[in-house]
């Protein structure tokens, strides 16, 4: 199932032009509030017509404009969950579940209880949506959502009114609802955290078009996305195992494609995978492995490319094998060091993130896809 979107659209000044396509999986739609996000998602949803484009899921065409095709919001089979919720207030969570069950054109029984368990709703059932927490009514509304049977589904910036508490709640559910479902996801949002946790393809948006596009790997480490206005920061994500556990230390060795990275303990088995981001800001670099250091995490690299701003900084992009690290130390640094593509350098890694559940280190955790 494949999810091919081509919208051109204007209003006042603005003008959105973009075309893209969204795999099975979930793809993050990324940029600044004013990029155009939404008005793409609800031209997709149906929600609005635009001037012109073309709107398929793999062989039903969606929306033509040339040929004057426009399938109602109603018959597309997408389902969309808004970061409100938009709960029926005077329903049950069972009765807003099933909202969404007798509307599908499926109607499968059998996906009720699955969708319940999936979501941990078990509990909340007979519930009003004033007695649920934030994260319980979008695990709710992406239940409805669900059990509509949709081949397509729209999340738009779900986590937004959440706090930090209540996102770290439901992150696990998305992640698990993207493994499981397998239907194309397309998960709008500003929030690079959230876009780096879950997504596999990121598309990012900036001033109505498409700047970029590919897997979350390839854009975060490419230095020319980080121009400032996109609120991307500077840095890489990773994929990770867990190699082993050292019990006495309170400690997890991971390794990855070009390296091995020490860090606070994951409750995880040996061979999980789990996602790693590392902020260009918590690596240094040195011409030389230092003798004596605290950092456990110390990874011989070579320079594979530079960018400098006009500002004080320096983007250094780091090969590891097949992995690109990123380090922002400032110009005067990089002069000092004379640091320049072919370099060899040590990066000392200060922080590391690997996932969503923050502890006393400084580190967060957990698992990504299996």
């Amino acid at each position: 199932m494949t999810l091919d979107v081509g919208v051109r659209h204007s209003f006042d000044s603005f003008t959105i032009d973009a075309e893209f396509r969204v795999p099975p999986g979930v793809t993050a739609l990324f940029g600044p509030s004013g990029a155009g996000k939404t008005t793409i998602l609800n031209a997709i949803a149906g929600f609005i017509r635009p001037k012109s484009g073309r709107i398929s899921l793999d062989d039903v065409i969606l929306l033509d404009i040339a040929r004057n095709v426009l399938v109602p919001a109603r018959r597309r089979c997408i389902g969309v969950v808004f970061q409100d919720a938009r709960l029926f207030p005077h329903l049950s969570v069972k009765q807003n579940l099933l909202y969404g069950w007798k509307r599908s054109a499926k109607n499968p029984a059998i996906r009720i209880d699955s969708i319940i368990s999936l979501l941990g709703l078990s509990a909340l059932l007979e519930r009003k949506p004033k007695n649920l927490s934030g994260g319980e009514k979008s695990r709710v509304a992406l239940g409805r959502a669900l059990l509509a049977s949709p081949r397509a589904l729209l999340l738009d910036e779900p986590l937004a009114a959440l706090d930090t508490k209540r996102k770290l709640e439901i992150l696990p559910y998305l992640e698990r609802l993207a493994h499981e479902t397998r239907i194309p996801v397309l998960y709008v949002s500003h929030a690079l955290d959230e876009v780096t946790h879950l997504a596999e393809r990121m598309i990012l948006l900036s001033d109505g078009r498409i700047r970029a596009e590919g897997t979350v790997f390839e854009l975060m480490s490419r230095l020319d996305l980080y121009s400032g206005k996109d609120h991307l920061r500077p840095g890489a994500v990773l994929e990770a195992t867990i190699e082993n556990h050292d019990t006495e230390h309170a400690l997890t060795a991971l390794a990855f494609a070009g390296g091995r990275l020490i860090v606070p303990h994951i409750p995880r088995a040996p061979g999980d995978k789990v996602r790693v981001r590392i902020d260009a800001q918590d690596v240094m670099l040195a011409l030389s492995e230092p003798p004596q250091i605290s950092a456990n995490n110390v990874l011989p690299a070579i320079v594979s490319d530079m960018r400098v701003d006009e500002g004080p900084y320096a983007d250094v992009q780091l090969a590891m094998g097949q992995t690109r690290l990123v380090s922002r130390i400032t110009k005067l640094s990089a002069e000092r060091l004379k640091l320049a593509p072919g370099a060899k350098v040590f990066a000392l890694i200060k922080s590391v993130t690997v996932g969503g559940r923050e502890n006393k280190n400084g580190l967060a955790a957990y698992a990504a896809k299996p």
